[in-house]
C-alpha cells in the first residue's frame, strides 16, 4: 500500500492578494488583478496590461540585506513558504533534516537578474556585472534558499516545464512520500517573469491578450468568443505536502488528501497545444488512475483554461474525452480570469484555491464568460460562483513544450 499525502499547509503570493482567505473572498466576489502594469515603463511595449505585483514587499519574511542576494522568484518562494510553514505549525526543528525538502517548480527562474545583468554587460562592461548573477538567477535557487532557512536535508531540486512546472513539482513530491523517502515536503511553483524583456517577449509572440485595453480587467476571458490570449501574471503558490500519519502524530489540521497526479507529453509543437487536446486526456486519465477513481467522482476541475483561442477548445476536448457525459455534469473554472497566468506558478496556485473550493463547497467562477464559444460548451460556472458539494477536485495545467499535468485532490475525511 501507497503512503497517504495530505496539505498541511499553504501561502499564496498573487497579484489580486497575498493572504490565502482574503484572495479566496475576491476570487468569490468576481474581482481582478489585472491593471495596468506598473513594475516598470511600458510606453514603448505594445501590451501594458498584466497582473503584476508593484507594491510586493518581502520585509516581513526576508530582510533588505538578504532580499538583495536573491531574484524576486526565489523572494516570492520565501514569502509563499514562510506562510505555508506557518500554516502547517511544523517545527523543523523537531524533524529528521534528511527526512524534509523541497521540490518546486518554475518555467523561467531569475529573469529579472538576467536582464538586470544582461544590461549591465551591455552598458558597463563585464566588471560591472555582480558575482551574484547565477546564485540569484539559477532555477534551482528559490528550493535552496527555502532549504537553507529551514535546515532541510532531503531530496531539494527545481522543476521546468513551462506553465506545467509547479504541478509537475508537485507531483513528483507526491511520489517522494508515497514511496517513504520523505515525510515533509516544501512543494509548489515561484515565477517572477514580468519584465520588460519578458512581457515584450511573449507580447512578439502574439500570446497575449491585446484587446480591452481599457479595461484590463476584462482582458482574461476563458472560454469567451472574444478571448484572444492570456494575460501575464506572476506569483507563487507554496503547499506543505506531508505523510498522513506524521501529521496525525503531531495534530496537524489537514487540508486535503493529495490522492493522484498524471503527467505527459504531446510531442507535437513547442508552442501550441494538440488541438484534440490527446496528451492533456492522457495526463487527466493517468491522474485518475493514479488516484483509483472513475471519471464521474470528479465535482469540479479548475481549468488550465489561459483564454488563448486553440487553448481553451482543446482542453474543452480533452475532458469531453476523459469524462465523456459526465463532462457536462462537472463543475469547472478557470481563475485565470481573475489572477491572470503565472507561468510555473500557476499549478501551486490554483490548487490552494481547488482546495478551498472543497473545503467551503463552493465552486469560483470564470469571470468575463458573458459570450460563450460553442466549441467551450462545457459548465465552466460563468460570473457567478456556485454552491456545490465538492468530494475531488481535479487541477489541469499544460505548459510549452507540449507538457501535461493533472493533479487530483479530495476533501479529507479521516
Amino acid at each position: 500500500m501507497k503512503r497517504r499525502v495530505v496539505v498541511t499547509g499553504w501561502g499564496i503570493v498573487t497579484s489580486l492578494s497575498c493572504d490565502i482567505d482574503d484572495c479566496w473572498n475576491r476570487v468569490l466576489a468576481g474581482e481582478s488583478g489585472i491593471h495596468e502594469v506598473r513594475l516598470f515603463d511600458t510606453s514603448d511595449i505594445k501590451v501594458k496590461i498584466g497582473g503584476d505585483l508593484y507594491d510586493f514587499d518581502p520585509s516581513g519574511c526576508v530582510d533588505q540585506k538578504e532580499s538583495k542576494k536573491i531574484d524576486r522568484y526565489s523572494q516570492f518562494a520565501m514569502v509563499g513558504a514562510n506562510e505555508a510553514v506557518n500554516v502547517s505549525g511544523i517545527d523543523f526543528k523537531k524533524e529528521s533534516p534528511s527526512r524534509c525538502g523541497v521540490v518546486l517548480g518554475s518555467g523561467i527562474g531569475g529573469l529579472t537578474t538576467i536582464q538586470e545583468q544582461m544590461t549591465r554587460l551591455v552598458l558597463d562592461g563585464p566588471r560591472r556585472v555582480s558575482p551574484l548573477t547565477i546564485p540569484k538567477l539559477m532555477l534551482n535557487a528559490g528550493g535552496g534558499n527555502i532549504a537553507i532557512r529551514y535546515g532541510l536535508r532531503g531530496p531539494n531540486y527545481s522543476v521546468a516545464t513551462a506553465c506545467a512546472s509547479a504541478a509537475n513539482g508537485m507531483g513528483n513530491t507526491l511520489d517522494l512520500i508515497r514511496d517513504n523517502i520523505c515525510d515533509v515536503m516544501i512543494t509548489g511553483g515561484t515565477e517572477a517573469a514580468m519584465t520588460r524583456m519578458g512581457l515584450s517577449a511573449f507580447q512578439n509572440m502574439k500570446a497575449l491578450s491585446r484587446s480591452f485595453t481599457d479595461d484590463p480587467a476584462k482582458a482574461s476571458r476563458p472560454f469567451d468568443s472574444d478571448r484572444d490570449g492570456f494575460v501575464f501574471s506572476e506569483g507563487a503558490g507554496i503547499l506543505v505536502f506531508e505523510e498522513l500519519e506524521h501529521a496525525k502524530a503531531r495534530g496537524a489540521e489537514i487540508l486535503a488528501e493529495v490522492v493522484g497526479f498524471g503527467t505527459t507529453c504531446d510531442a507535437g509543437h513547442i508552442t501550441s497545444p494538440d488541438e484534440m487536446g490527446t496528451g492533456a486526456a492522457s495526463a487527466m486519465n493517468t491522474a485518475l488512475e493514479s488516484a483509483q477513481l472513475s471519471p464521474d467522482k470528479i465535482d469540479y476541475i479548475n481549468a488550465h483554461g489561459t483564454s488563448t483561442p486553440l487553448g481553451d477548445k482543446a482542453e474543452t476536448r480533452a475532458i469531453k474525452t476523459v469524462f465523456g457525459d459526465h463532462a457536462y455534469k462537472v463543475s469547472i473554472s478557470s481563475t485565470k480570469s481573475q489572477l491572470g497566468h503565472s507561468l510555473g506558478a500557476s499549478g501551486g496556485i490554483e490548487l490552494i484555491l481547488s482546495i478551498k473550493a472543497m473545503l467551503n463547497s463552493v465552486v469560483p467562477p470564470t469571470i468575463n464568460l458573458e459570450t460563450p464559444d460553442p466549441d467551450c460548451d462545457l459548465d465552466y460556472t460563468p460570473n457567478q460562483p456556485k454552491e456545490r458539494e465538492l468530494n475531488y477536485a481535479m487541477s489541469n495545467s499544460f505548459g510549452f513544450g507540449g507538457h501535461n499535468a493533472s493533479m487530483i485532490v479530495k476533501k479529507f475525511d479521516g
